[in-house]
């Protein structure tokens, strides 16, 4: 094979040993180059206007190559200045050429074109890809932050709007729709109770099984009459009035209350009653003294009318102007807690709920000991054999309707409105609680809308440095064609290949 046709393959990241090795480039290069660079910083101030040099010496590292394309541009712009010898007076195209001299000395322009494309191909062209995906990266976890953000989003709001369908508000003033709504919880209480007349049936059933027709009080209570005040049920007969505790919620226009706790009467004697008379007496207005001996009672008559005074039994309660209260405790007027109804009074709701779980835990057990296998085991040690008119069909139609009436009861909104009538300051806790569920909302927003101007920025940013890379790995690409090619002129125009270049 001939020599010419063997090709010279060099690692690139070895370049500038193998220049080295090979005696093309001295050892200490780097010493020399920085005078080279320095002159170049000077040449680079005195420049002529050409479109050709400024497309040349943008965003480019001046090397030996370029330094070759300036001079041939200056010698159209600097044409003037050459005499009849082919030299030029021009100082610029002097400074030019003393700088192509400087690195042709000992071919030190190879190891700087060397070292250039080294650093372009291990830092600068991978630099720039790290970054572009960098940013690329930093956009996929912006849109990845905004698709959990726009489900935690959804989620909240789907929380909000159920809480306010539970309640039974829109949701657009929260506290005055649930003050208002608190006025209908009367109605509602009373729908509730007319379905418990379902359950006498049920009430029998128990009442037998413990031989006691007294038993579930409360709920036979309603059921028999409804849902009645306290009053009613404690007494067994309806008040005269009722005086229902007023519900206060707390507004921000209340005043502050009196620290000291008395009643200002706007005297400055605190805790006097003056009557307009000396301390200690009560002036009646009167000019002579009354003066009644100890024993003796004055009943503005003469002694001897009185002595023949008669008593007439005869007249009618109507003529002598008294009066006789109806019969009830406390002259029939239902106060305090005795004044709420049985399901809006705490105490006797819950006895309420007790007594119709209890109420349900016999049904079900009832309906166990008919629905098991083994029925003539069960039967034996039941003490239900005395009640075979109620079966398994009969027991299911009881439960459903116990079950009606405790879901009622126990509704979330029922819940919530009786917290709010007894415990004002519930209010305001339910109305934080949604209102901050709202602010978690728009703050979700929010930080949606700046991560995704955040993921915009990102992919501005990345397609920005597109542009830039492909320049660098273009000159870099020129830079290996023009190394390639000086060595190939020193081994007889043998090809030579720079591998790992991977660009």
């Amino acid at each position: 094979m001939n020599e010419a046709e063997i090709p010279i393959d060099i690692h690139a990241g070895k370049l500038q040993d193998w220049l080295v090795s090979r005696r093309i480039v001295a050892k200490t290069w780097h010493q020399n180059v920085r005078e080279v660079r320095s002159k170049i910083s000077s040449a680079l101030t005195d420049m002529p206007a050409h479109d050709g040099l400024v497309q040349l010496l943008m965003g480019a590292h001046i090397n030996y190559f370029h330094c070759q394309q300036i001079i041939d541009i200056l010698k159209t712009t600097e044409a003037d200045s050459k005499n009849v010898f082919g030299r030029y007076g021009s100082q610029r195209m002097k400074d030019w050429q003393e700088i192509l001299r400087l690195y042709e000395r000992d071919s030190l322009y190879l190891a700087e074109a060397a070292q250039i494309l080294v650093r372009n191909i291990n830092f600068e062209v991978p630099g720039i890809r790290k970054q572009i995906k960098n940013f690329e990266q930093l956009a996929e976890e912006a849109d990845k932050k905004i698709v959990d953000l726009q489900r935690s989003e959804t989620v909240v709001m789907a929380e909000y709007q159920t809480l306010c369908k539970q309640l039974g508000i829109a949701g657009e003033n929260v506290r005055q729709e649930l003050v208002k709504k608190v006025g209908e919880l009367p109605e509602m209480l009373n729908k509730i109770a007319a379905s418990v007349p379902a359950l006498k049936k049920a009430i029998e059933l128990y009442g037998a099984f413990l031989s006691n027709a007294g038993c579930l009080p409360v709920l036979r209570h309603v059921a028999t009459t409804g849902n009645t005040t306290v009053y009613e049920f404690l007494y067994s007969e309806p008040p005269l009035s009722i005086e229902e505790p007023p519900v206060k919620f707390q507004t921000d226009e209340e005043p502050a209350e009196d620290t000291a706790g008395g009643i200002d009467f706007g005297d400055e004697n605190a805790g006097a009653i003056d009557f307009g008379g000396d301390a200690g007496t009560i002036d009646f207005g009167g000019a002579d003294e009354v003066n009644l001996e100890v024993g003796d009672i004055d009943w503005g008559a003469p002694a001897d009318e009185a002595g023949g005074a008669e008593i007439d039994f005869s007249i009618s309660l109507e003529e002598s102007g008294i009066v006789v209260e109806s019969d009830g405790n406390a002259g029939g007027v239902a106060r305090g807690e005795e004044a709420y109804c049985m399901f809006d009074s705490p105490e006797y709701r819950e006895k309420f709920i007790n007594e119709l779980l209890e109420l349900e835990a016999f049904l079900r057990m009832r309906l166990y000991e008919l629905s098991t296998a083994d029925k003539v085991q069960i039967l034996s040690l039941t003490m239900m054999d005395n009640f075979p008119d109620h079966d398994a069909k009969s027991l299911t139609e009881m439960l459903s309707h116990v079950d009606v009436v405790y879901s009622n009861l126990s509704s979330a909104q029922i819940q919530h409105l009786h917290q709010i009538k007894h415990s004002p300051k519930y209010v305001d806790i339910l109305t934080g609680k949604l209102k901050q569920k709202l602010l978690a909302v728009e703050k979700m927003k929010d930080t949606g809308r700046l991560k995704r101007d955040q993921a915009a920025s990102f992919r501005s940013q990345g397609a920005d440095l597109q542009p830039t890379l492909a320049k660098v790995i273009e000159q870099t690409r020129t830079l290996q064609g023009q190394i390639e090619a000086d060595i190939s002129r020193r081994y007889k125009n043998r090809v030579v290949n720079l591998m790992g270049a991977n660009l």
